[in-house]
Formats: structure tokens, sequence, C-alpha cells
């Protein structure tokens, strides 16, 4: 893909019939006859600054308009590179920016969106980007935005998702305002998430934050996809543009995946044909929906289970060589173990007791382990993302999307007769295996069915019965289970995983996010919202109303922190105390949160609190008559524990 815009981004606008210059200088008479006053209307190179004149008088901004801002600029970079959306909670370092965004370029690629937490407002994007298949930009207001985002672009790190930050700042103390701008500005603002981040840079001229900018673009949305950070100057943002003519935008020339190494291949092919066992764990596999057709053309070129561990939507949950809730045994009689962008490959070979810490090996001891990722080429060494380090006997880089066609054409080529006839052999007893599994799974989720509060299982299969006729996406799938154990998912849409980082208070704002790139698609968006979660960030289902972004958020409100009230027993037991007091500082009682009134208050549509079972069917389906209408809608349901 390329784009190369400079010449026409650089042209002087006019959004909705009306001159820019034209307008300005109308309100400049307008507010001179209020104030019976006089306005000079400044050219881009009279325009005077504080620091140009630091012992003249000071000007007001009555005095001096600034017809073309360095924000103007930056505004047509932004748009040179695609984004079409910016999600922020406004602040005064990029006040500027915010204003040529809304102004100049009209408010259209990008649309300015509306946050209410920076945290939120990564976390959008964050979702965005799984779900449209391209960044989302954000901008935070310095030091302190910066710090409310960290969380939300940790977890973005962790899931290896490409996000297009901008963060104002004000680097010259000499023009900085007194007070709050001084608490806000800092000198090397991305130091705070450069642990966690993929690129950065703090240019100093307009020329620099183009360059800048279409570098972190390309950077963010090169394997492995990561967030990026390009900090907006405030003087480069309020500063008249001086020589426009020699400002450029560079082209955007996007980078193609990179596949792993041929002869590597080859050996990986011998291995898996040779194989009695083997087993294809998929994580972060998958970025498209050609991703999932290459992971069904590699398992049944094997006649090999595979077992999706679900950071995306990776193959088929309907097909018989899924058997992802088979993955114990499958690891247990493995002889050969084919990791695709595993994030723990280790944890799946092994594992560590609680609370006792014992070692335990789950895989044989001379399994053989293929591992095909990027992951060695992003480790940083503080934050403990990698995992532990996990010996393989054949060890790819490169992207394992773009790399299956090869394996797969490798693995056709050592395939023999003799060798195809034991792979149809093997799929037949894996077809077995997986009808098994299913019946299984259905059998236990229908234990407890009429139960109240409502179990999780009935919870996923009653919303599976309203959406099943719909084109449809769960935009977080790794929050009740029972989703991936028993809806029929095929696209890549359907599920988009979770966090990355497991940080509380990704799901809202990340289905947000998810659910704007779904509305250009037509598809029917759903998020399994659990309670703790929404309460970090509960402004943004006022984002999603006043966006109009149409969303069905059903609660998973089961009233408290569950998993760490298991912690606490656990640890009650160690240490030979009474557990009943672990509910203690773990439990959302005492009053009960009302997530219906709660997004009633900030313009959601809701019903509930529904513990009936009964009842929960009649309410998705009022609930999915809303968001079918184009605005977002909550059912709360009250839910057992787990």
């Amino acid at each position: 893909m390329t784009i190369d815009k400079s010449k026409e981004l650089l042209e002087d606008r006019s959004e909705g019939g009306i001159d820019r210059r034209s307008f300005l200088k109308g309100a400049a008479a307008g507010v001179a006859a209020a104030v019976g006053g006089k306005l000079t209307v400044m050219s881009d190179a009279s325009a005077a600054t504080p620091a140009e004149k630091p012992n003249g008088p000071a000007r007001s901004l009555s005095e001096t308009i600034i017809s073309r801002p360095g924000s103007d600029f930056m505004v047509d970079v932004i748009k040179a590179i695609g984004l079409e959306y910016i999600a922020a909670n406004p602040g005064s370092s990029f006040r500027s920016l915010q204003e040529s965004i809304i102004n100049y370029g009209g408010n259209k690629k990008p649309e300015f969106l509306t946050c209410l937490h920076e945290e939120s407002s990564v976390a959008m994007a964050h979702g965005y980007a799984k779900a449209a298949g391209k960044p989302m930009g954000i901008l935070a207001h310095g030091t302190v935005g910066l710090q409310h985002a960290a969380m939300g672009v940790y977890n973005a790190w962790c899931d290896r998702v490409p996000i297009i930050m901008f963060a104002g700042n004000g680097v010259n103390a000499a023009t900085r305002r007194p007070g709050v701008e001084w608490y806000h500005s800092v000198q090397d603002p991305a130091a705070m998430l450069r642990d966690f981040l993929k690129w950065d840079d703090q240019p100093g001229s307009l020329q620099h934050f183009a360059e800048s900018t279409v570098r972190a673009y390309k950077i963010a949305t090169t394997s492995p996809m990561e967030p990026v950070l390009v900090i907006a100057d405030m003087d480069l943002q309020e500063q008249p543009v001086e020589h426009k003519e020699a400002l450029k935008i560079p082209k955007l020339t996007l980078a193609i995946p990179p596949q792993g190494d041929s002869a590597a291949l080859r050996e990986a092919a011998k291995m898996l044909v040779a194989a009695e066992s083997p087993v294809i764990l998929a994580d972060r596999a998958a970025r498209t929906q050609e991703g999932i057709k290459r992971m069904v053309q590699l398992a049944e070129a094997l006649g090999a289970p595979v077992v999706d561990l679900g950071g995306r939507m990776n193959f088929p949950t309907m097909h018989a060589l899924n058997l992802s809730n088979m993955k114990g045994p499958l690891i247990r009689n493995a002889d050969v173990v084919l990791a695709l962008e595993v994030a723990d490959t280790w944890g799946q070979l092994n594992s560590v007791g609680d609370p006792y810490h014992d070692y335990r090996r789950l895989a044989k001891p001379d399994v053989k382990v293929i591992s095909i990722s990027l992951a060695d080429t992003y480790m940083k060494s503080n934050y403990q993302d990698m995992q532990r380090f996990a010996p393989v006997d054949l060890s790819i880089t490169g992207d394992a999307e773009a790399t299956l066609p090869g394996l797969i054409e490798e693995i056709k080529k050592a395939t023999s007769g003799g060798r195809k006839s034991a792979f149809n052999q093997r799929a037949e007893t894996l077809r077995t295996q997986h009808d098994s599994m299913m019946q299984e799974a259905r059998t236990a989720a229908s234990y407890g069915w009429d139960v109240s509060p409502v179990t999780t299982a009935r919870l996923a299969a009653e919303v599976w019965g309203v959406i099943k006729n719909e084109k449809w996406s769960l935009l977080v799938s790794d929050r009740v289970n029972w989703a991936k154990r028993l809806w029929p998912a095929t696209e890549y849409h359907h599920l988009l995983g979770g966090s990355g980082g497991a940080g509380v208070g990704y799901n809202a704002p990340a289905s947000v996010g998810a659910a704007l790139a779904n509305k250009a698609k037509g598809l029917i968006s759903v998020t399994f919202q659990p309670d703790g979660d929404l309460l970090y960030a509960p402004g943004v289902l006022w984002t999603a109303a006043h966006h109009k972004i149409p969303l069905l958020f059903v609660m998973y409100n089961n009233r408290g922190y569950i998993q760490e009230t298991m912690h606490l027993q656990r640890m009650a037991a160690l240490h030979n105390r009474r557990s009943d007091q672990a509910g203690i500082g773990t439990l959302l009682d005492n009053p009960h949160v009302d997530f219906a009134k709660l997004a009633q208050a900030l313009g959601v549509w809701s019903e509930g609190p529904v513990s009936d079972p009964a009842a929960l069917a009649p309410a998705l389906k009022r609930a999915l008559g809303v968001v079918k209408g184009g605005a977002p809608a909550l059912v709360d349901v009250i839910c057992q524990a787990r």
C-alpha cells in the first residue's frame, strides 16, 4: 500500500463550503465589533511569538490570528497515513491539534472520539485495531495523560497490537505558562512507557513530525505489531507555519510480513510428517480470515489436532481437528509440538503448582518442539511478558500467517502415499474424539440450567440463541469460556481474544473500539462484560452512546472479584485460618451495583438486574433490537461466580 498526498494535503482546505481563512477573518471582525476593538489578521511569516520578542509587550488573543498553525500541517500528516479516528480525553497540551482536527480537518478521517479516561482511549484503539485490521490514533495530555494511558498501552504491548499514539508536551521551558503546564510537561515523555513501546520520538520541527509519524505508522504495523508514540510539541502545534512550501509528507509503504527460512521449513516439515502424535498450538497465529484458511490447510495436510489458545481466532471451533478442550492429554502424548506465535510455550509443556510452587512436567521428556514466531525480535528486559524461557528443537523466526503457505507446501512434498493414508486414519480418530468432546461440553453446560443466579453456560447459550442468525462478533472472547466451547465460530471476527496483559479495565473500552470498527462492516457486536472491569472506567458507556456505537453489553455480574476471593481462600487454608472472611476487599456488595441504572445515567439503554434464567432471553432480544437500531444496549445479568 502506498500513500502520497503531500501536495494535495498541503493546499489550503475548504470544508463544507467555508474557506478557513475567510472564516477566521470574519470571526475576527465579529469579535472586534463585540469588544469595540481592532483585530489584526497576521500573515504566516509576520505572526510573532513570545519566544521571538521575550522583552516586548505581551500580545492578547484578540490581537493576533494565526491562519496557518503547525497543528494544521500535523493534521495533513495524520490524514496522509489514513487514520480514521483519534480517541482522546481533551487536554490543553494538544488544544491546537484538537482544534485543527475539528475545524481545519473537518472532523473527518480522523474523527475526534470523546473519551472520559486516557486508559479507555488506548483500550478503544486496542479493540479497534483487532477488529479493523488497522490502527486507530489516540491523543494523550502530557505527563498525566500518559500515566493514565500506561495500563492500556501495556495491554496492547502484550497483545501485539498496533496503536498510533500522540501526546502533547511543552519541552521549551521558556514558553510554558506558569503552573499547570509545568506539572504536565516533561523532558522525556516516552520514558514512562518506553519499556512497552516499540518505538517513540519527540520531533523538533514540523518536517521531523511528518517523517516520524510516517515512520511510526510503518513500525507499528510491521510484524510484530506494537504501540508507538510520537510527541506533538505545544510550540510546534501553536506557532505559525513558515516556509510551508518546503514541508513534505513522506510516502508510506507498508512492510511485507517476514516469512520463515525455507530450509528451516523443510526441516520442520520432515519432523511433522514423521511424527505419530503431532499437536499444533496456535495463539496469535492468524491475523486475517486468510490465516484461518491456512491453519485449516495445515491441520488437514497432517491430519493433526489443533489447540487454539485463544489469543486470536485461529481455527474453526466446530472443525473435527479442533481439540482445544483436550489440550492436557494431547500435550502429554505428543511427540512433536508445533507452536505458532505462542506467548508462553514453556507454560504449555510444564506447570508450577500453587501454592507450593512444585514443578510439574506435562509433556514427554523427549518431545520435539518447533516454534514459528517473531517473539525474539521485540524482547525487552524489564517487564516479564516474555514468559519463562522454553528450549525448542527448531526455532523459526517469521510471521506465522505469512510462513504457513511455505510450510504447507513443504509438508505436501514430504508426504508419501503411505503417510497420507496414516494421516487420514488419524484424522478419523480425532473426529471421533472431537464429537465426544463436544457432547461432553453440551452435557456439562446443562448442569444447573434453571438455577438462579444464572450459570455462565446458560448465559453463553442464551446469548447465542439471540445472535445466531446475525452476522456477529464476540469482542472479548476470554471472559466466558463457554462461548468458545459451544458457539460455531468460523470467521476471524467471531472471536477477538482478550487483553494480552490481563489488565482489568480493558474489556468495556476495547469492546467499544471494536464495535466502532464492526459498525462499518454491518456486524452485530456483543461482549460479556465483567462487573469489576466496567467499574474501572464506566464512562466509556457514555462514549458509546454519544458516538452512537451499536454494541450489546451482556453483564457477567458475579458481584465480586472472584479470582481474588479464591486466592484469599487458598491462603486462608494454607495458613490454617478461617476462609469465610475471603470476601472482605474482594466482593462488590453492600451495596450491590445497579449496572442498569449506571448505564441509563450515561445514556445507554439497559435492563436488569436479571437473575431469573427464564427472563434472560426476552431481555436479550429487546436489547438486540436497540443494537440493530444503531445504539448501545446493556443487560445486567446476575451470574454464578464461575
